[in-house]
């Protein structure tokens, strides 16, 4: 059914009150009346303890990596609860709406919420979650004292801010886009979405990208040019390794994805015809670009995890990783090959048989590599001394859950099967089991194996293990009914059904989303938890897992300057191998340390960056102009402004190590 385009004035473009949606959907009332009271009692608890000028000093204009690694992080999981709030609420609609009863969501209002949960998850709770990882350890683990561009990883980290503000905005102000997370056209085109919802998809989306985009070139640059000496390519870290290969995949797609929206943005505002039906347009261009670009950002996301699971087993099992260079040489496969497989998303679309057999079989040559990296895995726990801390719950979770994934991936890669099942929930179900199993598992593993390298103690272990069952248990509950259901030839974002026979899948279905949500807020607890007994929860033999990479060589948390002296590594376990040679940090010889300044222009020029997409979005031609020009000062002024560094003298520095070299060197 075609949408009416909103009245526009030339002072609010398209703004009015009939854009406000909780004036007359009662669901959208009670959550802006909820996150209101939310965020004031924020905000009030902020102004209590007097924690404003702390924020903005220590953490907001920061562009020390390890503080935006953890900003990135708490983005993630703020969107996560926004994220899963959506998926419990389509799984609600889902499990009461037969028959006669049309449940509580509209269809409209249910499509803008299964297109915002997928945005949401995977732009705004996986980048942000895995970004924010890459951030903190890539440094730590090369020996480097940040990364190449200090200020362009602040101003990364705002623009992706001002991506998730603008998606999050939608719920309160006009609407988010009905066209699904990847928005294709013709669909996302303005003959059938006139509204301002695709809008706040190209612009969150353009606005994030940009800061996506920036980050990747800031990490290549850092990993390429800043290792420590004798840290060699085939010496790295495993994680640093995919955190490599993450970040070629990125800086090469991303790019797509800003062109494929721009020419998006040109159908619907100037009228061009790229992705229409008529004009000379073609719809397929548009599904091959998003896909070009869809299919790398799978294992963008994939690719880091798979390199925390390998520090974990190492660490955990007591043994070196398997197959060092067999497990660097599968990712790079893996990497150039995930150019190779886009088209296997749309096998249905009339390419032909030849087209479809060649993507169907690099499909299957890609579940190669990806196997060798669960035999390497499995080598390495055999006869290992396993620790079943919580860590490793999560890496082996993963690979149960994640080995049934690829196989349903690799039934999908048969183009003859893929024809039955590729609208199906089955499908559903296949994606969410890898990116469940694979990617939402591994940032979990990750994020309570160095915690305490960030905090300087570990997170509760009971707490831990029962985030780790609830999600574990959950998942199996929540997705394997939509294995069954898509067998069944159920079709996917369908918000009503009219076979009664159905109900109890659905029904099984929204009692596994309920585990899940246990399992967030058991992880939540967990954080409030350990901060409450931090004392006690505090290693002090200064290396709580006894990692074998180089951040742990460093003090829990490290000091601003990561290393006081450069280290020099001498093999693939930079601290296990330190330790084994008998390491003594020095205890003089200490000179000052320069570093760079903290800068509030990141954030001046994201936050302008977000009123443009704003403006935009709204038809505000006024603010655009105004915001734009703002934002080219602020951009030249930056340039100019030298006074961005200061020393930290040398006694501060030897007094600062030497109170933690004595800890470390007591556990040597």
């Amino acid at each position: 059914m075609l949408q009416h385009a909103p009245a526009t004035s030339p002072l609010l473009g398209r703004l009015s009150l009939d854009e406000i949606p909780m004036l007359h959907e009662p669901i959208v009332l009670w959550t802006f009346i909820a996150t209101m009271l939310g965020g004031l009692a924020v905000l009030g608890a902020i102004t209590k303890y007097k924690l404003w000028g702390m924020l903005w000093r220590d953490w907001f204009t920061s562009i020390d990596h390890k503080k935006i690694g953890i900003m990135y992080m708490v983005l993630g999981l703020v969107m996560l609860l926004r994220g899963f709030s959506d998926a419990l609420m389509m799984r609600l609609q889902q499990a009461i709406s037969f028959g006669d009863n049309m449940g509580y969501l509209p269809p409209h209002h249910y499509d803008q919420i299964f297109t915002a949960h997928g945005v949401i998850m995977i732009f705004f709770v996986a980048m942000p979650l895995v970004t924010g990882l890459m951030n903190y350890l890539v440094p730590l683990q090369i020996g480097a004292r940040d990364v190449s561009f200090p200020f362009l990883n602040n101003f990364s980290f705002w623009m992706t801010v001002g991506g998730a503000m603008l998606v999050m905005l939608s719920l309160f102000l006009g609407e988010f886009s009905t066209a699904g997370w990847l928005g294709f056209a013709p669909l996302s085109g303005i003959e059938y979405s006139p509204g301002v919802g695709v809008d706040y998809y190209i612009w969150g989306l353009q606005v994030a990208g940009v800061g996506t985009t920036l980050s990747g070139i800031n990490l290549i640059a850092t990993i390429v040019k800043m290792r420590a000496p004798g840290m060699t390519l085939m010496r790295m870290p495993v994680f640093t390794w995919t955190a490599l290969c993450t970040n070629v995949l990125l800086v090469v797609s991303f790019p797509v994805l800003t062109a494929v929206l721009a020419l998006l943005t040109l159908d619907r505002y100037l009228g061009t015809h790229f992705f229409t039906n008529d004009f000379g347009g073609n719809a397929m261009m548009y599904v091959n670009l998003i896909w070009i670009w869809g299919h790398p950002e799978v294992y963008i996301l994939i690719l880091p995890c798979f390199g925390i699971y390998s520090e974990v087993v190492s660490t955990f099992c007591g043994k070196r990783l398997f197959g060092y260079s067999s497990m660097v040489y599968a990712t790079i496969v893996i990497t150039i090959l995930s150019y190779l497989v886009w088209l296997h998303h749309f096998f249905t679309m009339g390419s032909g048989a030849s087209v479809n057999s060649f993507f169907g079989i690099t499909t299957m040559i890609i579940s190669i590599p990806t196997g060798a990296k669960i035999f390497n895995w499995l080598f390495t726990m055999y006869r290992g001394r396993i620790r079943l801390e919580v860590p490793m719950l999560w890496t082996l979770g993963f690979m149960v859950t994640f080995t049934v994934g690829g196989m349903t991936g690799v039934l999908l890669a048969v183009p003859p099967a893929d024809f039955v099942l590729h609208n199906s929930l089955f499908l559903i179900a296949h994606f969410h089991n890898v990116i469940i199993g694979g990617v939402v598992f591994g940032l979990f593993a990750g994020m309570t194996f160095w915690f305490p390298k960030a905090f300087g103690f570990r997170l509760d272990p009971f707490w831990g293990k029962m985030s780790f069952w609830f999600w574990f248990a959950g998942y199996w509950f929540a997705f394997t009914p939509l294995y069954v259901l898509g067998l069944m030839g159920v079709t996917r974002r369908l918000s009503h059904f009219d076979d009664p026979s159905l109900r109890i899948w659905f029904l099984i279905a929204a009692f596994g989303a309920v585990l899940i949500a246990i399992g967030i807020a058991c992880f939540l607890i967990d954080i409030f938890v350990s901060f409450r007994r931090r004392d006690a929860l505090r290693d002090t033999t200064g290396d709580p897992w006894d990692g074998r990479t180089l951040e742990w060589s460093t003090s829990s948390p490290p000091p601003d300057y990561n290393f006081a002296f450069t280290p020099i590594v001498h093999d693939n376990d930079a601290w296990w191998d330190m330790k084994q040679r008998g390491f003594q940090r020095p205890l003089s010889g200490f000179k000052s340390i320069h570093m760079p300044k903290n800068t509030a222009a990141g954030i001046i020029l994201a936050g302008l960056s977000t009123v443009i997409g704003f403006a935009m979005i709204w038809h505000v031609w006024w603010l655009a102009v105004i915001a734009f020009a703002a934002l080219l000062v602020s951009a030249i002024v930056h340039t100019f402004n030298y006074d961005r560094d200061f020393h930290i003298p040398a006694d501060e520095v030897v007094d600062t190590e030497h109170a933690r070299t004595e800890l470390l060197n007591a556990h040597v």
